[in-house]
């Protein structure tokens, strides 16, 4: 299953996926496809067993609504960290705004030190806690769109929207927007409002979802392979082939019908009866092999 969970805050994702999994009950393969910080709300997929093994297919772009409070400096780049830097400067809001805008594009980022990025194996944020400081490298990521939401209700504080690659840091963006103002900056609050293609429109509140997984019915609120998927074109394996196709064999593209094929690309693959197989790639010939079946 795809379980569409709206996340609290002050949970970890790790939380939600072991409190889904007890509440499931047996042993059932469980996993998430995209890591939010405790402080931070929103969508976060869950996938169960045979689902697991598509993370890497679903659409990676996100959307993220945030709080940026000027001035205030933390280890953690968010506001509960430990603070070592304030500022008194007053910064206005068309200065903040032409700052915040000047970010969006290809951006060079240097992840932060509290962070699941590893390091010799080792994930940063522990060494972070051991007072550590390690040289990182900084990440090509992209930032498509941001959108100024308006002053918050905190002094020197504002709300944002941004449309982000997968891999992008919301408080290094926000640390960094401080930099620039000369006042330093921390993330307020995040919520994640689109990721893998799911809005938090779709999402349920964790709560309401555990007691769904103790009475069987996580089901009726799981998203189906093809909303999931609904990006992709679709095509179909010819009945002759559906048997070596699902054994991992290659189907050559004179064979295939549907949706007009390109190059390494990923397409729904489906039987002749229209019955969902599961996702298909192209190679540089268009030869089709099975990615994943369902």
């Amino acid at each position: 299953m795809i379980i569409p969970v709206n996340k609290p805050s002050g949970y970890t994702s790790h939380d939600i996926v072991a409190g889904l999994r007890r509440a499931i009950g047996g042993k059932v393969k469980i996993g998430h496809t995209g890591t939010l910080d405790p402080m931070c709300t929103g969508v976060l997929p869950v996938l169960t067993e045979n689902y697991t093994k598509l993370s890497d297919y679903f659409p990676s772009n996100k959307a993220y609504i945030c709080k940026i409070c000027l001035g205030i400096v933390t280890d953690t780049e968010d506001i509960t960290g430990q603070i070592f830097e304030t500022s008194d400067k007053v910064v206005p809001e068309d200065d903040f705004v032409a700052v915040l805008n000047s970010f969006i594009g290809n951006i060079d980022q240097i992840p932060p030190m509290y962070s699941s990025i590893k390091k010799n194996g080792v994930p940063l944020y522990k060494l972070a806690r051991k007072g550590m400081q390690i040289d990182r490298e900084p990440r090509k990521v992209t930032v498509y769109d941001i959108k100024y939401n308006g002053p918050a209700e905190d002094k020197n504080s504002y709300y944002f929207t941004v449309y982000c690659s997968a891999g992008t840091y919301i408080r290094t963006i926000c640390a960094d927007i401080g930099k620039e103002l000369g006042c330093g900056a921390c993330m307020g609050s995040l919520k994640r409002i689109v990721s893998n293609g799911i809005s938090i429109e779709r999402c349920y509140d964790y709560g309401a979802l555990l007691v769904l997984a103790e009475n069987d019915m996580l089901g009726k609120v799981a998203i189906s392979f093809e909303e999931a998927f609904s990006h992709l074109g679709k095509i179909t394996i010819p009945e002759s082939g559906r048997k070596y196709y699902l054994n991992g064999g290659i189907i050559s593209p004179e064979r295939i019908t549907g949706s007009e094929l390109t190059q390494e690309n990923d397409y729904i693959a489906c039987s002749e009866d229209g019955s969902v197989l599961g996702l298909a790639r192209t190679n540089r010939e268009l030869f089709v092999k099975s990615l994943w079946n369902k």
